[in-house]
Order: C-alpha cells, then sequence, then structure tokens
C-alpha cells in the first residue's frame, strides 16, 4: 500500500469508526486492515490509535496525522477535479504549430476566431518552417503541408494544395520561357531551405515522374521570402498555389509549364500518437477542418 493509499486508509477508519467497515469499503478483511494501520504506526514510529474492544480513538499524534491527512487528500481530489475539467472543457492553454507563411495568412486569423468561441482558452501559436519534435517543444497540434515523415505522429486530413511553377513577366522577358522541366537548369531557381527533395524539383509527365535538379542564388527557409524574391523579379519559384494565386490571377506573375503539374500536397492537422485526445484538441482539429474545407485554395483546384 503506498502513503496515499495508508493516508486514506486511516482517514476512513477514523470518520468510520470502524476497521471492519473501512475493510468492506476496500474489498479486504479486518485483519488486513489492521495489520496495515500497525505498519503505518512502526513506519511513523508513534500510536495513532487507541484500540479497545469497543472502540477507536485518536492519540494527540493521531489527530495531528488526521488533520494533515485530510488536508492532503482533500487538496489531491480537488486537484483530481480540475484536471478533469481542464481535460473536458475549453480552458487552459493550447499550443498550435505552423509554418510561417500558412500561419500568417492563414492560422493566425483561424486561431483568433476559434478563441472568440472558446474566451477561457489561452492561444499559443508557434510560427517556423524547419521540422519540429511536437513532444520536446509542447506542441499540442500541428499544421503540416506535405508528406509525414515521423510515423509516431496522427494525422486528420485538412485539405490539399498544388504547387505551382511561377515567373515574373519581367524575368521571363530577360532569360526566356521554360518549354519544359529541364530548360529549368539554365534558369535561376528560387530555393526553398526545407523542401524534402532539396535541390530537385519534381514534375508529372506523360511518361511517369521527372526529376529536375536546379540551381540559383537565392535561398530561403521560408515561403514568404521565396514570395518577395520572386515578385522583385529575381527567379523562377516552385511554391504553393495558396501562396501566389492572387499575383497569378492579377498577372503580375505567370504560371509555367502547367501540363507538369506537380502532384498535389496533403495539409494535415498532427499531434503526438502517444497523446490523450482532450477535448480541446479534438475540437479545434474539427474546427480546422470545418474552415479548411471553406477555403478554396485549399481544394487542390487545377493551377492555372
Amino acid at each position: 500500500m503506498d502513503r496515499l493509499e495508508a493516508m486514506e486508509m486511516f482517514v476512513r477508519i477514523v470518520q468510520t469508526g470502524s476497521f471492519s467497515a473501512v475493510a468492506r469499503e476496500m474489498g479486504t478483511t479486518q485483519p488486513t486492515i489492521s495489520k496495515q494501520v500497525t505498519a503505518l504506526e512502526q513506519r511513523l514510529k508513534t500510536r495513532l490509535l487507541n484500540r479497545s474492544t469497543r472502540s477507536l480513538s485518536l492519540t494527540e499524534a493521531g489527530t495531528a496525522f488526521y488533520e494533515r491527512c485530510k488536508r492532503i487528500i482533500d487538496e489531491v481530489q480537488e486537484a483530481e477535479g480540475a484536471l478533469g475539467r481542464l481535460q473536458s472543457s475549453l480552458t487552459g492553454t493550447l499550443h498550435v504549430n505552423s509554418s510561417i507563411a500558412l500561419g500568417q495568412i492563414f492560422l493566425t486569423p483561424l486561431m483568433l476566431k476559434f478563441q472568440e468561441r472558446f474566451p477561457e482558452l489561452t492561444i499559443e501559436l508557434s510560427l517556423n518552417d524547419r521540422y519540429i519534435d511536437l513532444v520536446e517543444l509542447g506542441v499540442d497540434v500541428a499544421v503540416r503541408i506535405g508528406r509525414l515523415a515521423d510515423s509516431n505522429l496522427i494525422a486528420r486530413r485538412l485539405g490539399e494544395t498544388n504547387r505551382v511553377l511561377v515567373a515574373t513577366p519581367a524575368y521571363l522577358r530577360t532569360h526566356g520561357t521554360p518549354q519544359q522541366p529541364a530548360d529549368l537548369t539554365r534558369h535561376n531557381c528560387l530555393l526553398y531551405a526545407y523542401l524534402s527533395t532539396g535541390n530537385e524539383w519534381v514534375f508529372k509527365g506523360a511518361e511517369g515522374e521527372i526529376r529536375v535538379r536546379v540551381h540559383g542564388n537565392f535561398k530561403a527557409n521560408n515561403g514568404h521570402a521565396i514570395r518577395e524574391a520572386l515578385l522583385a523579379g529575381a527567379g523562377v519559384a516552385l511554391t504553393p498555389d495558396w501562396l501566389i494565386h492572387d499575383k497569378v490571377e492579377g498577372g503580375e506573375v505567370v504560371a509555367l509549364l502547367p501540363e507538369f503539374a506537380t502532384a498535389p500536397l496533403e495539409i494535415n492537422a498532427v499531434y503526438p500518437s502517444g497523446r490523450h485526445v482532450s477535448t480541446k484538441l479534438r475540437t479545434v482539429v474539427e474546427f480546422l477542418q470545418e474552415e479548411f474545407r471553406a477555403i478554396p485554395a485549399f481544394a487542390a483546384r487545377p493551377p492555372k
């Protein structure tokens, strides 16, 4: 019997005034309870109860111990109740992670909208493009684009996005327009530091996959920086549709090689597989699924 169980046993003996009653509560025998009380007294090196055939009474040490045990048990029960309320309601803190561009454009307004529904919840939003360990950093849920490398994560589908090959009209007037993926080896390509395939851009051709190793003089670790370099006419970019589609529709950039469009990328809400799915985690994932379905950019429409 551990110390907390021994305290609970002792408190119930005092409250009921009966070894037999406590034995029935604990599903054991009266002699067993008597032995456990004796063991408790031996560990504390003091007598707690005065026993007779007709009654039990507390010693002075027993009275002091009883008061402390009762207070400790009450605090434990209160802590367990508070934890239960935290797990079943949307209170406490929810730590959400995303890439920088996706987080700035979509996740920030969505999390503010979510918090309006649940004002007692504190949102902690962290944005970075590099791979992070969700458990190590205490992240409850992350929104990730592309194939999951970590098999220890549970993924819930939010949507998908196309990647488009784009450049500005000014860049194309100076450097020419690529007619096939292999032509990209002669262009200045804007490189994303965390692309899973490195400097290799992957396209879909009539006969299957086409891989092109590209080069360029500008490399960045987040999508916004690539977007700014693209708009400045620095080179050709392979970028998510949602990050640039407004500029394509406005004619500020031109979509290239649409017949070689890359396969859509999945967008998932992910969380550690060993983590208890609390009410707030389940609710925020369901909220994101609903909200992402309403955003045309994540329906993976064919690129223009």
